[in-house]
């Protein structure tokens, strides 16, 4: 399958002061899983097979509970076109490099 692009925003039930410690967690998870991603300030966007990346959105549930969220709330988007979609097409004249 070609790849597609999900974003996931991820928001625990948490104290305040322990939101952005859950959420560096899921990033980690992100991050060690190997795929491509972008860390934007509302949403993390990954680049991928969707069935990995979904079951990284499955695995942020998880992580986010273990950390001792008592809910948590997930957004989730999915870019998807047959021949495929990668986040460089998309944001790549907008780069300053």
């Amino acid at each position: 399958m070609a790849n597609v692009n999900v974003s996931l925003q991820i928001i625990p039930r948490v104290s305040d002061e322990r939101i952005y410690p859950v959420v560096d967690k899921v990033i980690e998870l992100i991050a060690n899983s190997g795929v491509k991603y972008e860390v934007g300030p509302m949403e993390t966007t990954m680049e991928g097979e969707l069935d990995l990346l979904l079951d990284i959105v499955k695995k942020a549930q998880q992580v986010c509970t273990n950390e001792g969220a008592t809910r948590v709330l997930s957004v989730v988007k999915i870019d998807y076109k047959p021949e495929g979609v990668t986040m460089d097409e998309k944001i790549r004249k907008y780069r300053n490099n």
